[in-house]
């Protein structure tokens, strides 16, 4: 009997003890609570539960790994106690009602790998301190209020894969600078007030599939290189200033060849 009773306490004990986060994270996870309105959410939580049982929620060896509350109704500002989760890896609260400037305190989240921040109303300049997130893929800020340039210090995030920046206010030109990114699969700078031409510099990312810079003041030629973007198949560059009427082309790398092959021909026949 005695032994009985010893094997249920080890297993509820285990069972309660794998529920747990240290204070400082569950106190940042109630800050993100009272700060977006948690009372009105979508889905709530029971913060009388162990947190790794509230909504979009991952909890792995006693520390926060995930939030996910994308669609949720957050209204509000992110808390600065949101740098406290240092074990974070990724970042998901899109299609909320967030407005303010992303709090600095994210810097500290150097494990995040996927910053997923769209379709809310954050407002202010993309923060350099993003550059301190170097082991970020993901980089999604599209569809809010952002204004200024690309910050410059995001071209040494070495192993980006995905940048959304579309439906902005961004200003300035398309760095040149963006060669160094060269993981980078997915580019979305569409609907914003962008000028100048487009970096020739771009068709040196041969891993890039999507690029999307509809929208926007962009002038000249698609540049020739960009024929050997031999993963490209995805391309919008449409309600521009630009010279040509480009064809928008959406998941059709072939179609992108000949497109680019015939621009080019026509171009080296007009210079003829």
């Amino acid at each position: 009997m005695n032994t009985l009773k010893i094997t249920f306490f080890c297993f509820f004990t285990t069972l309660f003890s794998f529920s747990q986060v240290p204070d400082i994270e569950k106190s940042a996870l109630m800050a993100l609570h009272n700060a977006t309105n948690g009372a009105e959410w979508n889905t709530k939580w029971d913060v009388s539960q162990p947190v790794d049982t509230w909504h979009g929620i991952t909890v792995e060896d006693h520390s926060v790994v995930a939030i996910n509350l994308s669609f949720n109704n957050l209204q509000g500002t992110l808390p600065q106690e949101l740098g406290n989760l240092t074990k974070l890896r990724s970042l998901n609260v899109g299609l909320n009602k967030i407005e303010g400037e992303i709090p600095e305190s994210l810097a500290n989240l150097k494990a995040l790998t996927s910053l997923e921040l769209f379709l809310n109303q954050f407002t202010g300049t993309i923060p350099i301190f993003i550059a301190d997130l170097k082991n970020l893929k993901t980089l999604a800020l599209y569809s809010n209020a952002f204004t200024g340039s690309i910050p410059l210090e995001l071209m040494t995030l070495k192993n980006l894969e995905i940048l959304q920046l579309g439906s902005n206010f961004l200003t300035g030109t398309i760095p040149n600078e963006m060669l160094a990114l060269t993981k980078l699969k997915k580019l979305s700078l569409i609907d914003n007030k962008f000028e100048g031409i487009i970096p020739v510099e771009l068709s040196d990312l041969s891993n890039l599939e999507e690029l999307i810079l509809s929208e926007n003041k962009l002038t000249g030629n698609l540049p020739l290189q960009f024929s050997k973007l031999s993963n490209l198949n995805t391309l919008m560059v449409s309600d521009n200033d630009m010279d040509a009427d480009y064809v928008t082309v959406v998941g059709d790398k072939a179609y992108i060849k000949q497109m680019l092959t015939t621009y080019n021909n026509s171009y080296v026949a007009d210079r003829d």
